[in-house]
């Protein structure tokens, strides 16, 4: 883990539907630059927690601190305009609009003028030009003027993760941004958001299945199971971890 102050924490963060314990207890940290996996089987509790962490559920209990402050009940806005974003596993994109008006979009959502948005583009230099560099930093450039629902899957998954760093978060949490694409375009995918976030050193949280990606980019993997974190460290003390093996993999004790 990062020798850093964390930037993000919660303390036994607990999210209940009915009898189901999705989130049960949950203290987690991540710091600045630090790109963390979070993973699990389906219906560990990973995309609840993300959801909790951003102000799309209310947490039955437990805290959430951002830059020392507690921010449990801030709303979902007020999170996205302290610094925190995401991007989800099923793609929010405008369709009908180009790559670099949907990363536009987002500046002017970050700077309060999203009512200026449909007046003559040229009169926003700065905001085109800042949305044609964060294309760029995602490897979309040339396809700044290509309507987003033409983009193939891989490239609309980027598209999802520059419209939040347009955003300017200090922490990004990204739910399978390597889901439904090819192999190929998974490490193309991480090739561009890791080193991007890493120079930015925005706190960034990965929600993943895919082992290759999780043990090859992320610096720390976080593993949740029925709701509470079953174990995290370092790639590969998670890879050597018996217990993880016995949970996620189905491997049993004494299996060679």
């Amino acid at each position: 883990m990062s020798s850093q102050e964390p930037i993000l924490y919660t303390v036994d963060l607990k999210k209940y539907f009915g009898e189901v314990r999705a989130v049960d207890g949950v203290s987690f940290k991540i710091s600045p630059g630090e790109v963390v996996a979070l993973i699990g089987p389906n219906g560990a509790g990973k995309t609840t927690f993300v959801n909790v962490i951003t102000g799309y559920f209310n947490p039955d209990a437990g805290k959430i601190y951002y830059q020392g402050k507690d921010i449990t009940k801030a709303s979902r806005i007020k999170k996205i305009r302290m610094g925190i974003a995401r991007s989800f596993q099923l793609v929010n994109l405008y369709d009908e609009l180009t790559a670099l008006d949907n990363v536009r979009i987002a500046v002017l959502s970050r700077l309060g003028k999203t009512s200026i948005f449909w007046k003559p583009v040229e009169r926003f230099d700065d905001v085109r030009s800042e949305a044609l560099e964060i294309l760029a930093s995602f490897g979309l450039e040339e396809k700044a003027e290509v309507p987003a629902k033409a983009l193939p899957q891989g490239e609309r998954k980027l598209l999802d993760v520059a419209v939040a760093f347009a955003l300017r978060p200090r922490v990004l949490l990204l739910d399978e941004p390597t889901s439904g694409v090819s192999s190929k375009d998974k490490h193309t995918i991480m090739e561009r958001i890791v080193p991007t976030v890493r120079n930015e050193k925005i706190a960034t949280m990965i929600i993943e299945h895919d082992m290759d990606i999780v043990f090859g980019y992320s610096d720390r993997v976080v593993v949740m199971y029925d709701g509470k974190i079953l174990a995290e460290g370092k790639p590969e003390e998670i890879r050597q971890s018996r217990e993880v093996q016995e949970k996620l993999l189905g491997v049993t004790a004494g299996a060679s």
